[in-house]
């Protein structure tokens, strides 16, 4: 949602920012201005300073300042709009009505909202049934416990052709839906769409906000065309826009945790188990500038851990070519190579949560990796 400069005034207005940062931090009167302890950082003299008559606090321990809205941002770890619209509550405003196309963009991405989270529960379902056996057995020989598979709301989806299908259809969802939240093939020469993923281990991708927006399906069979099929565009996803346990991450970011980029969905579950939280995975393709761009949301430095062989070094000099133009003070990147032949999942498994620790703390900075090159 856009907001015009008017209702974000209106919103300064009423709140001023000692009532907001006081949600949070002691404030003392100092002169014109209010004083407190840093919430960025641990210290006994105060240097964080709020001004409501310039509308604005100042962190001179942290460096950072702003207005209301990076304050909610920065503490509680949300975007603009997610700060806009707590700000509002808090201000009894209600938020700017849209216009009717707006309405029923947003009515179409909520339906498919719901339509995407009855399928996630249904994955689930199958994945704990009888016809789940074989992807159980997969997952524990992956040393993915049940715990880890509720966690990331892991799924299964067997391989019936019509069995997702036909249960969306008994909860009333139509199958234009069905085929728009790239559940369905379907196509002029395909007389009847059927289910697109078929006895595969499901990993539910959800957006910032905790979402599902997509699928990643892991082929059972050895012999499937893909090993590893990502749903297609839809109205809610888009995969060089977001990454995989964003939401998350996001959290752990704000929490202090380390940002680590992997390359695929068990990585990024394996770096959770090793204890970084915050890690996330592309979808299937290279690092994207959208993509950067959410890491740098979440950290100054994210640390991109690649593979250990010749493809893996290839991926992180993607990666610097990716970055140097986009540099900004205080923001750049770090690379962790895994051992030869191994990826996170392997690391984890073969020599324990030690071993890959040591490869995060080994990460080196950008500029060490362009020099490699």
């Amino acid at each position: 949602m856009r907001f015009t400069p008017q209702f974000l005034d209106e919103l300064k207005s009423r709140l001023p920012v000692s009532e907001v940062v006081g949600r949070r931090v002691k404030l003392q009167r100092s002169g014109r201005e209010l004083k407190g302890l840093s919430p960025f950082n641990k210290e006994k003299t105060a240097s964080f300073f709020v001004n409501d008559q310039k509308e604005a606090w100042f962190d001179f321990s942290s460096g950072k300042n702003g207005s209301i809205f990076d304050f909610v941002m920065l503490t509680e770890g949300v975007t603009f709009p997610e700060a806009v619209e707590r700000l509002a509550q808090m201000a009894g405003v209600a938020l700017p009505t849209v216009s009717h196309e707006d309405q029923q963009r947003d009515a179409r991405r909520k339906t498919l909202h719901d339509v995407m989270e009855l399928a996630a529960k249904f994955f689930e379902t199958t994945l704990a049934s009888r016809v789940g056996a074989k992807a159980r057995g997969y997952l524990a020989d992956r040393s993915l416990d049940p715990a880890t598979q509720l966690k990331f709301r892991l799924g299964y989806a067997s391989s019936e052709r019509f069995a997702l299908k036909e249960h969306l259809g008994s909860h009333g969802i139509p199958t234009e839906d069905m085929i728009e939240a790239g559940l369905l093939i379907a196509g002029g020469d395909i007389p009847v769409p059927f289910d697109r993923f078929r006895d595969r281990v499901m990993f539910p991708i959800a957006d910032i906000r905790g979402r599902v927006i997509a699928f990643g399906g892991r082929a059972m069979d050895k012999d499937a065309p893909a090993k590893y099929l990502n749903s297609p565009e839809t109205p809610l996803f888009h995969k060089g826009h977001t990454l995989y346990n964003i939401a998350a991450a996001r959290q752990a970011s704000h929490d202090g945790q380390t940002v680590v980029v992997v390359e695929g969905y068990v990585d990024v579950i394996a770096m959770v188990t090793a204890g970084y939280a915050a890690a996330v995975a592309p979808l299937g393709t290279a690092l994207t500038e959208d993509q950067l761009a959410l890491l740098w949301k979440m950290a100054d430095e994210p640390v991109l851990c690649f593979d250990g062989d010749g493809a893996g070094l290839r991926a992180a000099f993607r990666a610097v070519d990716l970055a140097m133009p986009r540099l900004k003070p205080g923001k750049s990147l770090k690379f962790a190579l895994l051992p030869q032949g191994q990826d996170p999942d392997d690391l984890l498994r073969s020599a324990g949560h030690e071993a890959v620790v040591d490869v995060v703390e080994a990460a080196k900075p950008l500029a060490a990796m362009l020099w490699t090159r």
